[in-house]
C-alpha cells in the first residue's frame, strides 16, 4: 500500500497525485459518514416501527389463539415425552409471555421519538448528522429499558427453539408415529411467530438508496420547476434515467410489492422496496384505498374542504355541510367533507354554549346527527378532519400544517375549496391543482370589506386584495363567486350556488298553509339574527336607527345573537336609547323565531347572507340594502330594498303595514339546495366532467399540462411555487400575520388525531 506523502514546492507531478489521493481519502470518508448514517436510519426505523405496530397488532391475538386450541385427540401410541414437552414447557412460556405483553411499557418507537427533537432548521430534504447522533444517543439511553424487554422476547426466542425441536422430532415416525395432528399444530404455531421477524426474508438483503438514486428521485420531482427554467421533460426523464441506471439491482424483488405489472416506475419500486426493508410505513392521508384512484373509472371522488364546522354556525360550516350531503345524493361520485379539527382550548373559543368534544369521532357524531334532523334522505356523506387554529385576530380558523396531506392521492379527483383565498393564505404543501384532476374555488367572504373597518385598513386590504388574486389563481382552475359584492378573482364568475336548509321551507309551507286555512301566521313584529360583531350589520342598524329615532317612535327591534363585540353593541344601544331588546343567539329555525313577520338586515359586508335566504324561504319579509350582496334576493316580491336611509324608513312601515306574499313553487325552488346544486354542477364545470370522462385530465395528462408552452400555465406554476417558498420560512409567515406555530401541527393534534410527529410524518426517505 503506498503512504500518502505531503507534495513539496516544485513537484508538480507529485502535488497533483497528492492531490488525487487526499480526494480519494475524502470521498472515502463521505462513504464512509454515508452508509453510517444509512445503517443508523435503518437501525431505528426498524426498531421503532417493528416492536410497536407488528407486536401490538398480532401478538396477542395470535398467542390467545394459540393458548385457547385445544388439544388434538391423542393417537394410540403417542410418546408420553413429547406431550410432557408441551404441557410443561410451551403452555406455561405463552402464559408467561402474555402477562408480560399485557404489562409491558408503551413501544420503543413512542420513547425514542419523544427524546429526540430535530435541531432547529433541520429539514427532511437531507440528512443531518447531528440528528442522526441525536437519535442514536436516544436509543442507547433506553438501553435499560431494553434490557427488560430482551428477558421477554428470551421467552419468544426459547419458544421458537423448542418449536423447532419438536418439529425435528415429528419427522421421524419412530418418535411421534401416528400423532398427525401435532404436525399441524407445529405448523400452525410457527406460522403465528413469523410477525416476530423484525427483517422480512424478501427485504433483509436490499441495499440501501445511493446518492444517484436519491438526485434522480429529485429531479424527477422538481420537473414542474425546471420547465420553467427551460429544461424540457425528455431531458428531465433522460437525465432520471441515467442517474437510476449507475446502481444495478436486480428487479425481480421489487416488483414483488406490485405482482408482476412493468407499467410502475422502477425508481418508485426501487424506493418502496428500500422503506419496506426498514420497516417504515407512510400514511398518505385518512382515506385509505386499496389501488390508487383511476379516472377512466364510473366512480369519481369530491372533496369538499372547508374552514369551519359545527357547532359553530356560521356560512362556512354550514353551507359546505349541505352542499357535501347534496353531493352525494349522485351515485356517479363519493363525496367527503374536509373540516378543521380545533383543540380544546379553541373549541371554548368558538363553539357556542361552551360545548366541546374529546376526539374527531365525537365531533362528526354531532354533525351527523344535525345533519340528518334537516334534511329528507339519508345521506352517505364521509367526514374527514385537518389540524385547524382559531386566531382571535381574525375571528376565523387557519389551518395548521399542510392541509392537502390530508386528502390521499388514491382518491385525489376534484376539489372543491370553499374559500380558496381564506384555505391558501399560508399553504406551504404540494399545489391542489397538480394533485387534483379538477379544483373549484367557492368564495364566501367579503374580506376586503372586513379589513378596510381595522385599523391602517386601507393598506391591509390592498395588499390582501393582491394575495387573494394570487393565491386563487395559483391554485384553482375555476372560481363561483355568490354574488358581486366580492372582489374580482382571475377565473372567477358569480353565481349563487347555496341554498335553504330544507326545514326553513318546510316551515315556510306551515305558515303558508295556516294562512289559507284562515288562522294567523304572523304574531310578531321585527327582528335581526347574526353573530354579534359591528361588521355582521350592528354598526348599520346603530346608525339607522339612532338617525331616524323620531320617524320610527313605537318600532321595536328585537336582536338575537352573540359574539365578540356584544358588550359595545349593548352599551351603544342603551347610550342612544335605542328600543332593541337583546336575546343571545341562537338557531334560525327555533321555534320562537317562526311567528316574526319581518327580518331586518342592513348589513353589506355580507358576500350572500344566508339568514336573509331562510327568512324569506319561511314566507317573511325581508328589509335589507340595495346591494350587490342582495342581487339574487331582489327578484322575490317580499325582498325589500332600500338606497337611503329615508327609503329604509318606508321599507319598514311598509313591511309592518301589511302580510307578505306566500311563496309560488318555482320560488320556493330556487331557493332550495336542489336548485343550488345544479347551478353548481353547471357553472362549475363538473356536469360535463362528471358526465363524459373523456373531457377530463388523468393523472398523467395533468403532469403534462404544466410542460405546455402556455404563458398562463407557466406564470400560475411559477406563482404557485414562489408562494410555497415564501409560506415555507416562519420568520416570513409570522411577519405577515400568521399564527405562530401552524407551519406544522402541534403536539395536541397529534394525540387528538392519531398523528404521526411532522418529523417521521415526513422522513427523509420519499420527501
Amino acid at each position: 500500500m503506498e503512504s500518502w506523502v505531503p507534495p513539496t514546492s516544485g513537484a508538480g507531478a507529485g502535488g497533483r497525485a497528492a492531490d488525487d489521493t487526499a480526494f480519494a481519502f475524502l470521498s472515502k470518508g463521505w462513504r464512509e459518514v454515508r452508509d453510517s448514517a444509512s445503517a443508523d436510519l435503518r437501525l431505528m426505523r426498524a426498531r421503532a416501527d417493528s416492536l410497536r405496530t407488528l407486536a401490538d397488532r398480532e401478538l396477542e391475538h395470535l398467542l390467545t389463539s394459540a393458548a385457547a386450541a385445544p388439544p388434538p385427540p391423542l393417537a394410540a401410541g403417542a410418546p408420553i415425552a413429547e406431550l410432557e414437552f408441551v404441557r410443561n414447557r410451551i403452555q406455561p412460556k405463552i402464559s408467561e409471555l402474555r402477562r408480560q405483553y399485557a404489562s409491558r411499557e408503551p413501544g420503543l418507537r413512542r420513547r425514542v421519538l419523544e427524546r429526540w427533537v430535530p435541531p432547529r432548521g433541520a429539514t427532511s430534504a437531507r440528512v443531518d448528522l447531528s440528528g442522526i447522533t441525536a437519535i442514536r444517543n436516544a436509543i442507547v439511553f433506553e438501553a435499560a429499558g431494553e434490557a427488560e424487554e430482551e428477558k421477554e422476547w428470551e421467552v419468544v426466542r426459547m419458544i421458537r427453539g423448542g418449536i423447532k425441536e419438536l418439529e425435528r422430532r415429528s419427522q421421524s415416525s419412530e418418535i411421534l408415529g401416528g400423532f398427525r395432528g401435532t404436525g399441524d399444530l407445529v405448523e400452525k404455531f410457527k406460522s403465528s411467530l413469523k410477525p416476530f421477524n423484525v427483517e422480512s426474508d424478501n427485504y433483509k438483503d436490499v441495499p440501501p438508496l445511493y446518492v444517484t438514486e436519491i438526485l434522480a428521485n429529485l429531479v424527477r420531482q422538481s420537473g414542474p420547476f425546471l420547465d420553467q427554467l427551460g429544461v424540457r421533460r425528455d431531458l428531465c426523464d433522460k437525465l432520471v434515467e441515467t442517474l437510476h441506471s449507475k446502481q444495478n439491482h436486480s428487479p425481480s424483488a421489487d416488483m414483488s410489492l406490485h405482482g408482476n405489472d412493468n407499467s410502475v416506475d422502477e425508481l418508485d419500486l426501487r424506493i418502496a422496496s428500500v422503506l419496506r426493508s426498514t420497516g417504515y410505513h407512510a400514511d398518505d392521508g385518512f382515506w385509505n384505498e386499496p389501488a390508487k384512484y383511476e379516472v377512466s373509472d364510473n366512480k369519481r371522488h369530491i372533496a369538499v374542504v372547508t374552514t369551519a364546522s359545527l357547532p359553530w354556525m356560521t356560512g362556512t360550516a354550514v353551507n359546505p355541510l349541505f352542499r357535501a350531503a347534496y353531493l352525494a345524493k349522485s351515485a356517479k361520485q363519493d363525496v367527503t367533507l374536509v373540516v378543521p379539527w380545533l383543540c380544546k382550548s379553541d373549541q371554548e373559543l368558538v363553539y357556542p354554549n361552551s360545548m366541546t368534544f374529546s376526539s374527531p369521532e365525537e365531533q362528526e357524531t354531532y354533525i351527523r346527527n344535525w345533519l340528518e334532523e334537516r334534511l329528507g334522505f339519508e345521506s352517505n356523506l364521509k367526514i374527514s378532519f385537518y389540524p385547524g387554529k382559531f386566531s382571535k385576530e381574525r375571528r376565523s380558523i387557519l389551518p395548521a400544517g399542510d392541509t392537502s396531506q390530508f386528502i390521499s392521492s388514491s382518491v385525489a379527483d376534484i376539489a372543491i375549496l370553499e374559500e380558496p383565498e381564506h384555505l391558501n393564505w399560508y399553504h406551504h404543501g404540494k399545489r391542489w391543482t397538480d394533485k387534483f384532476n379538477h379544483v373549484v374555488g367557492i368564495v364566501h367572504t367579503n374580506y376586503l370589506e372586513y379589513i378596510k373597518r381595522e385599523k391602517n385598513g386601507a393598506l391591509q386590504a390592498f395588499l390582501v386584495k393582491h394575495i387573494n388574486n394570487w393565491v386563487t389563481r395559483a391554485y384553482c382552475d375555476k372560481v363561483l363567486r355568490l354574488s358581486a359584492a366580492t372582489q374580482d378573482l382571475p377565473k372567477s364568475i358569480v353565481c349563487n350556488v347555496h341554498g335553504v336548509n330544507p326545514k326553513f321551507l318546510k316551515i315556510g309551507d306551515k305558515l303558508t298553509s295556516d294562512v289559507e286555512s284562515g288562522q294567523q301566521s304572523f304574531s310578531k313584529g321585527a327582528y335581526f339574527l347574526g353573530k354579534m360583531v359591528w361588521a355582521k350589520g350592528y354598526r348599520e342598524l346603530v346608525d339607522l336607527l339612532a338617525k331616524h329615532k323620531s320617524d320610527l317612535e313605537g318600532f321595536k327591534l328585537d336582536v338575537y345573537g352573540s359574539g365578540e363585540d356584544s358588550h359595545e353593541v349593548h352599551s351603544t344601544a342603551r347610550k342612544l336609547d335605542l328600543n332593541l331588546n337583546f336575546f343571545k343567539g341562537r338557531d334560525h329555525a327555533d321555534d320562537s323565531l317562526h311567528r316574526y313577520k319581518v327580518f331586518i338586515n342592513p348589513s353589506i359586508s355580507d358576500v350572500l347572507c344566508t339568514a336573509t335566504a331562510e327568512a324569506l324561504a319561511m314566507g317573511k319579509f325581508v328589509v335589507c340594502a340595495e346591494h350587490p350582496s342582495n342581487e339574487f334576493f331582489m327578484s322575490f316580491p317580499n325582498c325589500l330594498t332600500y338606497k337611503t336611509s329615508d327609503e329604509f324608513v318606508a321599507r319598514v312601515k311598509e313591511a309592518m303595514a301589511r302580510e307578505p306574499q306566500p311563496l309560488t313553487p318555482e320560488e320556493r325552488y330556487n331557493l332550495s339546495w336542489e336548485a343550488a346544486t345544479e347551478r353548481f354542477m353547471e357553472y362549475s364545470d363538473l356536469d360535463k366532467i362528471l358526465n363524459n370522462n373523456s373531457t377530463t385530465l388523468s393523472g398523467e395528462s395533468r403532469r403534462r399540462r404544466t410542460s405546455q408552452s402556455s404563458l398562463s400555465n407557466v406564470v400560475d406554476s411559477g406563482l404557485a411555487f414562489a408562494h410555497r417558498c415564501l409560506t415555507s420560512s416562519e420568520v416570513l409567515r409570522l411577519a405577515t400575520g400568521a399564527i405562530p406555530g401552524t407551519r406544522d401541527y402541534d403536539e395536541q393534534h397529534r394525540v387528538d388525531m392519531g398523528l404521526l410527529p411532522p418529523q417521521v410524518q415526513h422522513p427523509v426517505y420519499g420527501w
